[in-house]
């Protein structure tokens, strides 16, 4: 006897055996009782979910001579030549390969002739989008009124591609993907009639990877026996498909949260020796940092170990929802990224490595809501007022209170030429700047650190919040005749030397201190921690200045 594959062993041949499907065969039960079944059927759904067997059930119990209670009593000689395929009154015809019009004309020159045997002659046209477009003109007429003893039953998996004129002539069935716990008990059933010894974690696996497709889960299982060993763990799944362990998956995770390449790279390195597909991997990735965020979320993991959900539980303790989310994305934009590469490898590494190397949904985000600020300022929906006397000479440093004082614009006649040669020197005590601006002495006071208040708070009034969220907890002392020193008290992050660093803040910044110190000077940036980097975050200067200025956080 000739070897079966198990999603056709084990294909239901009732309708209470179905899957996942309930409303939709108990309406097909009830209409064949009451004799009201339709002329023209559309099933629609995902891959694996039940269309051709329902289908097939329903064209045999409208033509079994015993139903009972709706379903085909597949005992009686219609029911048996059906289930052999020998019934020439049921048709099935793929629509992929036979998607011409002379391929429907032939069907409607058949409708004509009367069943052989059965009550009704049914045609079943699966993947019924494949049809051609002369091919669904010619189906209209047969389809909307076709002889008595005629009926259509069509499946597909994308309904958007059918014309509405064939839409409008079916009764439309949709079937939903089958959820994990409905295939989780199936398979088994399917392990106990083929005595296949299962773990109950492998089966979660398996109907995990169908997604929903039950003809899937029982492929994957049928391929965990082709070694003669009717025995199924986590293990072997993972080794059989190329899904690393889930403690790899989560040690990825967990370096890219705490910003640790060599972790990363360590972990990299054992998948790579192992020889697992990297896209399988990466998959992995993104539907574990999915349920870590729906864990974060509802407290929910319900395809976990005790362990793995414990792992969970401290991941989703170290990150914010809003992080989890970005992190899908942009794992999702390296998914996509590594479809077209033809160095898959080092595209992969490259991509995890940057993700370990940045704050994901901070650097940038932070920096789009500064500006934020600045367009809400600049729309002058919002007058922010200031006092150049906020200075603390204890400290030395610019205070960043607001008072209600008149706002203040500053006038700046900018040499172009001269911006555009601007200079830029380094030297061991930080990065340097020299540009050529025109002099205004009548603005600021010559003494250059009690002006420096005026000059951080005028960079707000002027709109240049970014800049000023940078620089109002520092202080400006001019060393020399050409050089002034900004001095930073807990050093420069990344992010603020990256917004120092632009051109047209550096030009503003220049312009600002040679109009205060009466002639061109150089501007160099220092800090006062001996040049030692500090973390900080750029948010908590975002929540302070929202709050002086009175602007609803949600704006950024």
């Amino acid at each position: 006897m000739a070897y079966t594959a198990l999603y056709r062993k084990f294909r239901p041949l009732r309708f209470d055996d179905m899957v996942g499907q309930e409303a939709i065969t108990r309406t097909l039960k009830n209409q064949i009782i009451a004799g009201r079944t339709g002329h023209a059927y559309l099933f629609n759904g995902g891959r694996g979910t039940g269309k051709t067997t329902s289908a097939k059930i329903l064209a045999r119990a409208v033509n079994c001579l015993n139903p009972k209670d709706g379903e085909p009593c597949n005992e009686c000689e219609i029911c048996k030549a059906a289930l052999a395929g020998s019934l020439t009154d049921i048709v099935e015809m793929d629509a992929a390969s036979n998607n011409s019009v002379d391929d429907i004309r032939s069907i409607r020159d058949e409708v004509n002739f009367l069943p052989t045997l059965a009550k009704y002659r049914v045609y079943i046209i699966d993947e019924v989008h494949m049809l051609s477009t002369g091919a669904f003109n010619a189906l209209l007429k047969t389809l909307e009124e076709p002889p008595e003893h005629v009926k259509f039953i069509l499946a597909t998996t994308e309904p958007q591609k059918l014309p509405a004129t064939i839409l409008s002539r079916c009764q439309r069935f949709d079937f939903k993907r089958i959820s994990n716990e409905d295939i989780i008990k199936r398979l088994e059933i399917v392990c106990k009639e083929s005595n296949i010894e299962v773990t109950e974690g492998a089966l979660k696996i398996i109907a995990v990877l169908a997604e929903g497709a039950m003809r899937d889960a029982l492929s994957i299982l049928e391929r965990c026996v082709q070694d003669g060993e009717n025995k199924i763990d986590e293990d072997k799944i993972k080794d059989l498909v190329g899904i690393p362990k889930i403690t790899f998956v989560h040690s990825i995770v967990d370096a890219i949260v705490e910003y640790d390449i060599d972790k990363a790279l360590a972990s990299m390195d054992e998948i790579l020796n192992q020889g697992k597909d990297l896209n399988n991997f990466l998959w992995e990735i993104i539907k574990y940092v999915k349920d870590v965020l729906i864990y974060k979320s509802s407290g929910k993991a319900d395809l976990y170990s005790e362990e793995e959900i414990s792992n969970i539980k401290t991941l989703s303790d170290k990150v914010t929802k809003e992080k989890l989310v970005d992190l899908i994305y942009e794992l999702s934009n390296l998914e996509n990224d590594m479809k077209w590469s033809t160095q898959k490898t080092i595209m992969f590494q490259a991509g995890i490595i940057k993700l370990c190397s940045k704050e994901v949904g901070t650097g940038g985000n932070v920096e789009e809501r500064l500006e934020k600020i600045e367009n809400y300022l600049k729309s002058g929906k919002l007058q922010v007022a200031s006092n150049s006397n906020n200075y603390n000479s204890n400290t030395g440093y610019a205070s960043n209170t607001v008072n209600s004082s008149p706002r203040m614009q500053v006038t700046q006649n900018i040499n172009t030429a001269s911006i555009n040669g601007v200079e830029q020197n380094t030297n061991s005590t930080g990065t340097s700047f020299m540009a050529k601006q025109p002099v205004n002495t009548k603005k600021y006071s010559n003494d250059l650190s009690k002006s420096w208040p005026k000059i951080v708070n005028d960079l707000k009034q002027n709109g240049k919040i970014v800049l000023y969220t940078n620089l109002m907890n520092t202080r400006a002392e001019q060393v020399s005749d050409t050089t002034v020193e900004i001095k930073f008290q807990k050093g420069m992050t990344a992010f603020g030397k990256a917004v120092l660093d632009k051109q047209e803040n550096i030009k503003e910044l220049s312009s600002l201190v040679s109009m205060a110190c009466g002639k061109d000077m150089q501007i160099r940036y220092v800090s006062d921690a001996q040049n030692q980097q500090v973390v900080h975050n750029p948010e908590d200067d975002i929540q302070k200045l929202a709050k002086d200025a009175d602007i609803p956080f949600n704006i950024m």
